[in-house]
């Protein structure tokens, strides 16, 4: 059985996330390197534990959560399907069977808001693991002048909390925003697809999707 210490050990999928960020540097955009896909693998494991998913379901998404980006390496646009393709070949060549490592593509596959949608409980917390990941530490370029309209929104978020409670059934992402630096407003007017993609994945689950910005609830 392929375990996620077995993926994140991995030298070619390390290899290829370290490429994939040359690449997006290289473009001008966001971290999508070893923070962020340990704060997606995190998270996306967090949701199913929390909604007490067997293991075997959450280590699943974990490893979906730590592959997501990979097909960065190879082009920025289509990057899900490519990488779905690519985390599938990995996988088996790493030994995962057939149904495991199809639903980690399948996950990985639709976790772009341009192309994809909730279709299982894995690719539903991968969603919102990924969507949740706001925050000035993912901006690359420190010259703030320079800065495009996504370097503006994520910089200016000073605090994210990824808050799942069981209970209530519910996912609460809480922002807390520099309105010096960018009014609420431009944060919906960059995100607004990924919020939209957050609460039908939270729906897939059968939960409640609330966004927090500045302390009032917009969701």
């Amino acid at each position: 059985m392929v375990t996620f210490s077995n993926v994140k050990n991995n030298k070619e999928i390390n290899y290829l996330i370290e490429s994939s960020q040359k690449q997006l540097d290289a473009l001008g955009y966001t971290e999508h390197s070893m923070r962020h896909i340990n704060i997606v693998s995190n998270r996306a494991a967090e949701v199913l534990q929390k909604l007490d998913y067997n293991e075997h379901r959450v280590e699943l998404a974990r490893i979906a959560g730590y592959m997501h980006d990979i097909g960065n390496t190879i082009n920025r646009v289509d990057h899900a399907h490519s990488g779905a393709i690519l985390a599938y070949e990995i996988l088996k060549d790493m030994g995962m069977n057939l149904e495991d490592r199809t639903e980690v593509m399948m996950a990985i596959g639709n976790h772009d808001e341009a192309t994809g949608t909730a279709v299982s409980d894995i690719s539903a917390a991968l969603i919102l693991a990924d969507k949740s990941d706001v925050h000035r530490n993912r901006v690359r370029n420190r010259d703030i002048v320079t800065f495009d309209k996504h370097d503006k929104v994520n910089y200016a978020v000073t605090k994210t909390d990824f808050i799942m409670d069981r209970e209530k059934r519910k996912v609460t992402l809480d922002i807390t925003i520099d309105n010096t630096i960018c009014p609420v407003l431009d944060y919906f007017d960059i995100f607004m697809e990924r919020t939209k993609m957050s609460k039908y994945a939270a729906k897939y689950l059968n939960i409640w999707f609330e966004l927090i910005i500045n302390g009032t609830k917009l969701l």
